[in-house]
């Protein structure tokens, strides 16, 4: 609150010092207690009161509100502030009504016209009071009530610059709100247009919410480019001196510099080669800027100036298409890795990460190879530390693959215990991917397991067993150094199990070397046995019954084994079953038997490896690295969105491909480590148990999904391989509901008499996690009443590949025609996703087949014989008119198929009952398809008036 001159209210100093000198908080209390009553007094009995005096009570009001007391009067005084002309009176009442009048108060008709009149005012300090009072609100009533107003405002050629800022700041905060409410045409123009405003406060206001409306619309408003890259440009060649106001530490306009340079990133590099070569010629000369001496050694001067800089080498390398500046970025990043500023040195290695990527800088980035390695042996920051890892990742090819992982192990025995996983991983696909002899990949993965065993997952040592079984070369080398490596007196038990199924599968390649022989291994093995886990106990008893078969001559002694009563009655099942069938197996059957049920392993399928995958799900840094990867390559408006989208199938791919890869190979059922990990696999395993029986031109007429308007997101987010099944769910219970490259909605649902439960499955196919998950389901006005729903609680975070569900309860209460709406609000990346879609709850879901002879289905269908029990449709097909589709579209839909009633074989005559909560209804059914004319006659009957018209509608539908 500005001081006021004359204006110091005295009474409200004394009460703040008599609350600061309470000596606890019963007297705070006390105090307080005592001035509520005098205020309430002064309300109620003075009628004499002052603009002053009312305004002094209002802000004690507002201070004890402020020290957490709850305050149930005042709000009348504070409305009437409003209709002062002091300006202090006016800005009390405001801060009053912004911080505790809520938008259910009965006062909001009456605030909301006080802040119309100030709109309207000449006054553009009242003016700015009313629009700063309608951001801080920010509700949808402010936006619905003013949504009009503002933006006529914020384009008036009569409005003065400081009103256009505060304008175009409430604008963006009700547009965050409501993106409804800035309207299309014309508006967008003179939107754009600010950017060209003399006031550089207005551009750099106009260019925050035009940067939030590209987001929602880039096609819309892509006219904004050339005017950025022009106002740009003039910020970037002007003197510190043109912009004496705007200047922060000698560098002009850093703020909106670096807001312009963010709005660029939202398109691909401009086509017009004017307004290429000059946004080029910008960042030439921000890049030269950077080169020059400081004008200051003040920390603000070089934070200002670097803010400028790394925007711009951010648009460079989303532009990726100029050499020469991508070079001249690196080379200024790598300045920095030696900079004494930890932050600096943090931003130029991840930002040399994107860099790394890109074909034009990927050789001027490993110039700095031994830069980052000695970071990664010196920093003190472990996040710094991370970063120098994420690098060296990044930059790593086949000419330098073995030197990157040899530091990245060396690191790794002595490094922080928060990024060794991370660094396993990057570790193990390294070497995977640069491996020219795979001898170097085993040692490197072994060196792994003993370095950090405890920290490489199974998809790991499931991956190098893969690559063994596969590759004849490597398997007697491989057998050698696991066996070499099982001698170390600690051994970690991912050791044993490498050991236990490289050495059960090939021991047999180095059994020739004493040092090696088949008793040498399996006692060297069973010396572990008893010191590992139960899953770890299971492959080596796997890896005993190998012995026999390669090694007869320790047959006996393995035998003895499986027969000890540690084994035979071992309180663990599985260790129990394998133990006793193994035995069996070797005393009953016959070398020739044992040898073919125990032969060598077959090679693994070749698929792409699982590692990657996981490590995207670890590291959200990675999944961003990609994403600006993929955005540059798609170009285009809105490219960044659909980079996401296209990274995010990619990822949904690499999700299924772990599934497969990580498949149980032993035969071992191992619990997974957790929950997560374990639905972030079944993300894959909705099924279109029905998707044959509709044809492509069925799925192009479904109702779409209501993504104008209502939507928050870039279109590119959601229109992109969209899938809406809602139309198969007449006949089916399961499947897939909706899908696109962001979310999975999967349903599996059962009914019985008039209740019904549906589990909806969210699965997110992306690497980065979706916030804010907030689905709902709601009744349309035409059926409350008739069908009730209620719907369990979900997490509001869906981590990146995991998968939630969520329950559905249900009850039929009267026959109801409209599907629910279901409405799934989330966060992707920053942007609000908003996804209107329909619940499969029709009313066949509560049906009862029935079974009847003819004499009976006759006898009823006479008696249902009203005009308002009978609904008849005869319709076109729109797919072939297979016997074996309409028989399962007819049973799917619930009824019972009543066979040899109707004397024409091809026609179908059904019953059921229709369960509600009141009543229940018989129905009865007749399908009679001509082939020749490709038609269908539909007729139902029902028991209640209009149920046979709302399950007709529904039946024809599917043909």
């Amino acid at each position: 609150m500005p001081a006021v001159r004359g204006d110091g209210m005295r009474g409200l100093a004394v009460f703040i010092s008599d609350i600061r000198n309470c000596k606890s908080k019963e007297n705070e209390v006390k105090r307080i207690n005592k001035e509520l009553a005098n205020i309430r007094s002064k309300f109620k009995g003075d009628k004499t009161l002052d603009g002053y005096q009312k305004k002094k009570y209002v802000c004690k009001l507002l201070f004890i509100f402020l020290l957490g007391h709850d305050i149930d009067f005042g709000h009348m005084e504070a409305v009437n502030l409003l209709s002062s002309n002091k300006y202090t009176e006016k800005q009390i009442g405001y801060l009053f009504i912004s911080v505790l009048v809520n938008t259910n108060s009965d006062l909001i008709k009456l605030i909301v016209q006080n802040i119309k009149n100030d709109l309207n005012s000449r006054n553009p300090v009242h003016v700015n009071l009313a629009l700063q009072c309608i951001a801080n609100i920010g509700s949808k009533e402010m936006a619905e009530a003013f949504g009009h107003d503002i933006p006529k405002l914020l384009v008036s050629g009569e409005t003065m610059d400081v009103v256009k800022q505060s304008a175009a700041l409430c604008l963006l905060r009700l547009f965050r709100t409501n993106p409804d409410i800035i309207p299309g045409g014309e508006w967008t123009s003179r939107i754009i247009h600010l950017l060209n405003d003399q006031h550089l406060g207005v551009v750099t206001a106009a260019s925050s919410l035009i940067e939030a409306l590209v987001k929602l619309n880039p096609d819309e408003y892509k006219g904004c480019v050339s005017l950025a890259v022009s106002r740009l440009s003039r910020i970037i060649t002007a003197s510190y001196t043109d912009l004496q106001d705007y200047t922060y530490y000698f560098v002009p306009a850093p703020w909106l510099s670096v807001k312009l340079l963010r709005l660029l990133q939202h398109y691909p590099p401009p086509e017009d080669p004017g307004v290429r070569g000059r946004l080029n010629e910008c960042l030439d000369a921000i890049l030269n800027k950077a080169q020059e001496p400081p004008k200051s050694k003040k920390v603000q001067h070089s934070n200002a100036k670097n803010a400028v800089l790394f925007e711009a080498i951010s648009i460079i390398i989303h532009s990726d298409s100029e050499a020469a500046l991508l070079v001249r970025a690196c080379n200024q990043l790598g300045q920095f890795l030696s900079h004494r500023e930890t932050n600096l040195r943090y931003l130029a290695l991840e930002t040399m990460c994107l860099l790394a990527t890109s074909e034009f800088s990927h050789e001027a980035v490993k110039k700095h190879q031994e830069t980052v390695i000695n970071s990664l042996k010196t920093e003190r920051d472990v996040s710094v530390r991370q970063r120098a890892v994420d690098l060296l990742y990044a930059m790593c090819d086949r000419t330098n693959a073995e030197q990157i992982v040899h530091e990245m192990l060396n690191y790794l025995e002595s490094a922080d215990y928060s990024i060794r996983e991370e660094m396993v991983l990057k570790v193990a696909i390294l070497a995977e991917k640069y491996a020219g002899d795979y001898t170097w990949y085993v040692d490197v993965i072994l060196n792994l397991i003993r370095i950090a065993g405890d920290y490489v997952s199974e998809e790991v040592w499931y991956r190098v067993i893969q690559i063994v079984v596969n590759r004849e070369d490597v398997q007697g080398y491989a057998a050698k150094t696991v066996f070499e490596a099982l001698q170390a007196p600690a051994c970690h038990e991912n050791m044993v199990k490498v050991g236990g199924y490289i050495l059960g599968e090939f021991g047999n390649l180095i059994a020739g070397d004493k040092r090696s022989a088949p008793q040498v291994q399996f006692q060297l093995l069973h010396s572990k046995y008893h010191l590992c886990s139960a899953s770890t106990r299971a492959l080596l008893l796997t890896t005993y019954i190998k012995f026999i078969n390669l090694f007869p001559e320790i047959k006996t002694e393995i035998q003895n084994i499986l027969k000890c009563d540690s084994n035979l009655r071992c309180s663990d099942a599985e260790l129990q079953q394998r133990a006793s069938e193994y035995l069996h197996l070797s005393l009953v059957t016959s070398t020739d038997v044992l040898a073919t049920v125990l032969e060598e392993m077959p090679p693994f399928a070749e698929k792409e490896s699982s590692i990657l995958a996981v490590l995207k799900k670890k590291s959200g840094r990675m999944s961003a690295q990609e994403a600006h990867k993929e955005a540059r390559a798609a170009g285009g408006a809105g490219g960044a969105a659909a980079a996401v989208a296209a990274g995010a199938v990619k990822n949904s791919t690499n999700d299924k491909n772990a599934k497969n890869s990580s498949a149980d190979l032993f035969g071992i059922s191992t619990p997974p480590v957790n929950s997560q990990n374990n639905s972030s696999s079944n993300t894959g395993v909705l099924v279109d148990v029905l998707g044959d029986l509709y044809s492509s031109s069925n799925n192009s007429s479904m109702p779409s999904v209501a993504t104008n308007g209502t939507n928050s997101a870039s279109p590119a987010t959601l229109t992109s391989g969209v899938t809406d099944n809602i139309k198969k769910f007449v006949c089916k219970n399961n499947g897939v509901l909706y899908e696109n490259d962001i979310i999975q909605i999967g349903v599996k649902s059962e009914f019985r008499q008039n209740l019904g439960r549906i589990g909806v499955f969210y699965g997110n196919k992306t690497s980065m996690p979706l916030q804010g998950f907030l689905p709902s389901v709601s009744i349309s006005s035409a059926d409350s009443g008739r069908v009730s729903v209620q719907v369990k609680p979900v997490e509001s975070t869906i981590e990146a590949g995991a998968q939630v569900q969520q329950f559905v309860n249900c009850e039929c209460i009267d026959h109801f025609e409209d599907l629910p709406e279901m409405l799934v609000c989330f966060t992707y990346g920053s942007v609000p996703q908003r996804l209107s879609l329909k619940l499969p709850l029709s009313i066949n879901k509560f049906f009862e087949p029935t079974d009847m002879n003819g004499e009976s289905f006759f006898a009823r269908w006479k008696n249902l014989s009203s005009p308002s029990q009978e609904s008849q449709q005869i319709f076109k097909t729109t797919c072939p008119m297979e016997s074996g589709s309409i028989r399962t579209k007819v049973m799917g839909f619930g009824m019972q198929i009543l066979e040899g009633i109707d004397p024409n074989p091809e026609n179908f005559v059904c019953a059921g009952i229709l369960h509600t909560r009141t009543q229940q209804i018989g129905c009865l059914m007749r399908l009679e398809p001509n082939r020749q004319a490709q038609m269908y006659r539909l007729t139902i009957r029902a028991s209640k008036d209009g149920t046979a018209k709302i399950l007709c509608n529904l039946l024809s539908q599917q043909f």
